[in-house]
């Protein structure tokens, strides 16, 4: 996977699993990528279902998928960006791809669980959500160019 936005980072995370179960890493404050607290949430997503578009001016997200598995695009539309124009698209869940991914003010994202059964999401944002600091957008908008039938749902 080549994540070719500015701002717009995954990192793989440890799974450490034994005959009891598994305890999946997502973020500590020593680590580079914490920028703070204001809230930790979780988000499920049912399968085919698409949540899309939002874009947050001053929150920055810092999710996993450790349930399911969920296609998250995202889309650079600020004009002063290097990559502005660019579509990632990631494809997150356990047990092939648990890994962190940051996504900057800015961008705007959106994702469809691709499994056959729900996608769980981890968001631990760093700062409080308030409505006011976020847009939204159809998930069939016309301002960006990503369709979401156009891959096969496949987990």
């Amino acid at each position: 996977m080549t994540i070719r936005i500015k701002g717009l980072s995954v990192t793989p995370l440890s799974v450490i699993s034994d005959e009891y179960g598994s305890v999946l890493h997502l973020l500590r404050s020593d680590d580079p990528a914490f920028l703070g607290f204001g809230e930790c949430y979780c988000s499920e997503t049912l399968p085919g279902a698409v949540k899309a578009w939002k874009r947050h001016n001053l929150q920055t997200q810092c999710l996993a998928v450790p349930i399911g598995c969920l296609r998250l695009v995202v889309f650079d539309n600020r004009p002063s960006s290097q990559t502005c124009g660019v579509i990632n698209v990631i494809e997150l869940g356990r047990p092939d791809s648990y890994a962190r991914v940051i996504i900057s003010p800015g961008l705007w994202y959106g994702f469809k669980a691709i499994g056959k059964s729900p996608a769980l999401i981890v968001n631990c944002v760093n700062r409080p959500h308030h409505r006011q600091e976020s847009d939204r957008l159809p998930a069939y908008s016309e301002v960006i160019p990503y369709r979401w039938d156009t891959l096969g749902d496949r987990c």
